[in-house]
């Protein structure tokens, strides 16, 4: 069994993820914004009364949030970022 490298080589170019369109990034970063949000009205990142995690957890709740919500969009999220997409796609092009 070969041991486990900590250095990691990058993927050949061709496996490579290509550069993101600017319109669906802007989409993608746009949802992730409304998720956070809504995220943040349900209650979570939200210090608990029992056993919390004290000044750390209130500073860094918010950054927790967000990187959720980024994750939820990055992984299709709610097919809001995909309907803007589609939308400043549509508006590009009769300008």
């Amino acid at each position: 069994m070969d041991p486990i490298s900590s250095k990691s080589s990058p993927a050949p170019l061709s496996l490579q993820k290509p550069a993101q369109d600017p319109l669906r990034k802007a989409a993608t970063d746009l949802e992730a914004a409304f998720l956070a949000e809504m995220l943040k009205s349900a209650g979570l990142g939200k210090s608990r009364t029992t056993m919390g995690g004290g000044a750390g957890e209130d500073q860094f709740g918010s950054i927790l949030v967000r990187a959720q919500a980024d994750q939820i969009a990055q992984s299709g999220g709610i097919g809001l970022a995909e309907s803007l997409f589609h939308a400043l796609k549509e508006a590009n092009h009769d300008a």
